[in-house]
């Protein structure tokens, strides 16, 4: 994925790409849930964030509930760069699944939403 990202020219790693596209997909969390959602501590956590902040694709915005916490959202440059990585994305899935027919492809996605499911539920 990062070398498909880079071929086209986004100048983002792939965890950063997780980051923006967990945001996309999801909405806005707190660091915490981000971290955990893409498999990182508090501390990598902090730094790819301070960097997508940095480049003005994210911000940390206050909770609306409990004003002690953030929320971290995309900015719209954050979407567009979404929007941008979109093709990236679906092309690397492509790729990774060209062996596949449609048949098999379905199958492989409803195994992996049965263990991604099991997983949540422990």
């Amino acid at each position: 994925m990062e070398a498909q990202l880079q071929a086209s020219g986004i100048g983002l790693r792939f965890t950063q790409f997780l980051i923006l596209k967990r945001l996309a997909l999801m909405g806005p969390m707190s660091a915490s849930e981000l971290a955990r959602s893409v498999e990182l501590d508090g501390g990598a956590m902090t730094r790819q964030l301070d960097q997508l902040e940095g480049k003005g694709l994210l911000r940390r915005c206050p909770h609306e509930q409990d004003r002690r916490a953030l929320r971290i959202e995309l900015t719209p440059a954050g979407d567009a760069m979404w929007q941008q990585m979109t093709p990236c994305n679906e092309y690397v899935l492509d790729a990774a699944q060209k062996a596949l027919d449609p048949t098999e492809r379905e199958q492989l996605r409803d195994y992996l939403e049965r263990v991604l499911q099991a997983l949540r539920d422990m």
